[in-house]
């Protein structure tokens, strides 16, 4: 990742990092404040908003060379900006969820889920997103939408079952 570069007189030698792509370089340039604004609305604080964006610019570099191929170079790192936003603002979310108390341990179990069940659970019941409108966030089929949906409720199951037990009068617990 860097290269040895030394002075003439044979001192020790100084890091200097390698030379980014310059396509890469002027796509940075291009897009980086605007993509900024993007993540700086949704994620509210500057520091935040610039992790997310060097995030965003790392994963791009890592395929680089494979989105140059593209067609859509524009809208495939605009996708990669996205899902990266939304990666921070559930992963918070997940934190949150955490320390709430629903009475039956619900949010907690929540913030336990795979990542993939969690982010269905979420945006359909919480945020109230169709399928298909998952399905494009998430960049899976609406069938593993339905999917990861299922074997979330599998988990929380036991919760309600455990929350709406009756006794043996029929008086709900």
């Amino acid at each position: 990742m860097f290269e040895d570069v030394r002075r003439d007189e044979g001192s020790s030698p100084v890091e200097a990092p390698l030379r980014l792509p310059l396509d890469f370089e002027a796509h940075y340039l291009m897009n980086q404040q605007a993509w900024h604004d993007y993540a700086l609305w949704f994620l509210r604080t500057n520091d935040r908003a610039e992790r997310a964006v060097h995030r965003v610019f790392l994963e791009i570099l890592r395929h680089w060379d494979a989105l140059l191929g593209e067609s859509d170079l524009q809208q495939q790192t605009w996708a990669i900006l996205r899902q990266v936003v939304i990666d921070e603002i559930l992963g918070d979310a997940r934190k949150q969820l955490l320390a709430m108390d629903s009475g039956i341990g619900l949010y907690p179990a929540l913030g336990k889920l795979p990542q993939r069940q969690f982010d269905v659970i979420i945006l359909r019941y919480i945020m109230n997103y169709s399928t298909k409108r998952i399905s494009w966030y998430l960049g899976i089929t609406p069938s593993t939408v339905d999917y990861h949906c299922r074997r979330a409720r599998d988990r929380l199951a036991p919760l309600y079952q455990r929350a709406y037990r009756t006794d043996e009068k029929g008086d709900s617990k």
